[in-house]
């Protein structure tokens, strides 16, 4: 890389439009004016670049902001990591340790100093794959996928349980043995994939989807057993991540020991140090529920048995008093006003129900008289053209063929005539 100082010779203004010149000897420069050309120089001509070197002086504020100092045998410089970035540290950070710091070079102008803003680091001597670990994490926070208001709640006791992990590694009879233990009754639906290796994420992706069409899981359990950084790769993969973040079922990453960190960690609605501390999350102990279910029995047996003693005391009080000293009298005088309150409503239906025969007979006896039929029973006829009721001679025309309804049947009739009235 290289770079050019821009010239300073008359032509070229300061930020506040002075013109600086090296050559004359008369001009002065504030602090401030140069620290900003300083700032200027290096922030616009240093891209994002990797720095190695020994941790020193570190200071982590209350803030969460992380400030040290990277330094070699020869040189030195001071570094800022901010609360956001720092956050999502996968390692303690002390003096001494050894590290590459991703980073863009600044200018801290109120002291004139130049330090390193460290976007990501991680340690000195893992390698590519941890330099591809921490730009996937980096980019997947800005994305938002780590976000705790995506992360879904884990249901307290759940009915079917998910397993997404090796058919025959140790971790799968772990989850097992303890789900087994703590929750016979629950149903496990197991899908076995690969963990490490070449196709492993893709499977891995693929299995999370499946049971997400499943749709009777309440919880997934997503992981393996430990082993090296290439043998928990799968769970650093970005289609793994993705698939982790689009479940509707709440996921529980349980990968590797608990030192181990992925990225499928920090994507997961919660993170379990080891595959059998999944299975403890996700299912409560049945023993432990039915000794506490037992323990509120006792509690509510005891209470009610107090509450009758209480109100067995309160009883035989109140059959000292006066009112519960002529009982039957009470009882007489109430069975009286009963007999008088059921001849009373016997008395009331009745009349209401003559009442009511009344009304349907005269509403019988006009119905009747309105029936078409009987008007045809005293001599009269209808007249129907196209099964339509005839009331006007000007709904009909000469040579119309008409229909005449008696009482013993039909006539079929054509008009010859019409008059009007």
């Amino acid at each position: 890389m290289s770079w050019i100082l821009p010239p300073l010779i008359f032509s070229k203004p300061d930020l506040f439009g002075n013109k600086l010149s090296y050559m004359d000897k008369m001009h002065v420069f504030t602090v401030s004016v140069l620290t900003r050309h300083i700032k200027m120089l290096l922030e616009e001509n240093f891209p994002a670049l990797w720095v190695e070197g020994e941790v020193s002086n570190f200071k982590p504020h209350h803030s969460g902001h992380l400030y040290f100092t990277l330094k070699d045998a020869e040189s030195q410089i001071a570094c800022v990591m901010w609360r956001n970035r720092a956050e999502s540290l996968g390692f303690e950070l002390k003096d001494g340790t050894r590290i590459r710091v991703l980073s863009n070079l600044k200018v801290y102008e109120k002291a004139g100093r130049y330090q390193l803003d460290v976007l990501s680091l991680v340690s000195s001597g893992i390698g590519e794959l941890q330099i591809r670990f921490e730009q996937l994490k980096q980019k997947l926070a800005q994305e938002g996928l780590f976000d705790k208001k995506y992360k879904k709640e884990i249901p307290s006791y759940p009915d079917v349980i998910g397993v997404i992990t090796s058919p025959t590694g140790a971790a799968v009879k772990d989850i097992m043995a303890v789900l087994k233990r703590r929750a016979p009754s629950r149903t496990i639906v197991l899908y076995g994939v690969k963990v490490q290796g070449e196709g492993a994420a893709e499977e891995i992706a693929a299995a999370i989807r499946c049971l997400n069409r499943y749709a009777q899981i309440d919880v997934l359990i997503v992981g393996r057993g430990g082993g090296s950084l290439e043998d928990l790769w799968p769970f650093n993969e970005e289609i793994v991540a993705r698939g982790i973040f689009d479940s509707t079922i709440p996921v529980v990453s349980a990968v590797g020991h608990e030192i181990d960190f992925t990225i499928a960690d920090f994507v997961a609605d919660l993170r379990a140090p080891t595959p059998s501390a999944a299975a403890e999350m996700v299912a409560p102990d049945e023993n432990e529920l039915r000794q506490h279910l037992q323990d509120h029995s006792h509690s509510i047996y005891s209470l009610i048995r107090q509450r009758l003693e209480n109100q067995s005391q309160t009883i035989k009080n109140l059959q000292k008093r006066y009112g519960f000293k002529r009982p039957q009298d009470l009882v007489s005088q109430y069975s009286q006003r009963m007999d008088e309150l059921s001849h009373r409503l016997l008395y009331t239906v009745d009349n209401y129900t003559v009442t009511m025969k009344e009304k349907v007979n005269r509403v019988h006896i006009h119905l009747k008289a309105l029936n078409p039929r009987n008007v045809l029973e005293r001599g009269y006829s209808l007249l129907f053209r196209e099964k339509a009721l005839i009331t006007s001679v000007h709904e009909v025309a000469i040579n119309d063929v008409v229909e005449m309804k008696l009482k013993d049947g039909q006539l079929q009739s054509r008009v010859l005539n019409k008059s009007h009235d």
